[in-house]
């Protein structure tokens, strides 16, 4: 039983153009994310063709320990740079949280580059908010992801 919704927003910019940007952080993250970060071990589509509805799973190390958590995509729009995704279950999922649910949007920002909006929401059991510790380390992860991705594709520049 969802009973908490806490919402968050955050933005960020890249010298990156927004369509290759959304490249990286949408079409080609499965492959590339666990090449640019250790700790991702593998992501893999198990249910669906990658579009709305895709289940994927997504094996990593955490405190020594693999776990996993399952996305399920809900919007792929690429002619707007958008990309709407949930974490729905797995071992890497709090217990006081049902899901999160992420909507990420890109747009073009000063010089050719981008900005990116995220909008983040927990929907929770019962009335545990998430903790400032769980939201901090959500954020440094999120932003850990950007910046690997956007650091793959400046250090590639055939990547396109």
């Amino acid at each position: 039983i969802i009973t908490g919704v806490f919402k968050f927003e955050d933005e960020k910019t890249s010298v990156v153009a927004p369509a290759i940007l959304y490249k990286a952080l949408v079409i080609d993250v499965d492959t590339l994310t666990p090449k640019v970060i250790d700790d991702i071990k593998s992501i893999e589509i198990v249910e669906g063709d990658g579009g709305a509805g895709t289940i994927k799973k997504v094996t990593f190390v955490e405190d020594g320990e693999t776990k996993h958590v399952l996305h399920k995509v809900e919007l792929v729009d690429i002619t707007n740079w958008a990309y709407n995704y949930s974490i729905v279950g797995g071992v890497g999922l709090p217990d006081t949280v049902e899901k999160i649910s992420f909507e990420a949007k890109l747009s073009e920002g000063p010089n050719g580059g981008s900005v990116g909006k995220l909008s983040v929401t927990y929907f929770t059991k019962g009335d545990a908010a998430p903790s400032e510790e769980e939201l901090k380390k959500d954020k440094a992860k999120g932003d850990g992801l950007f910046k690997a991705l956007e650091g793959y594709v400046l250090a590639n520049p055939d990547y396109n």
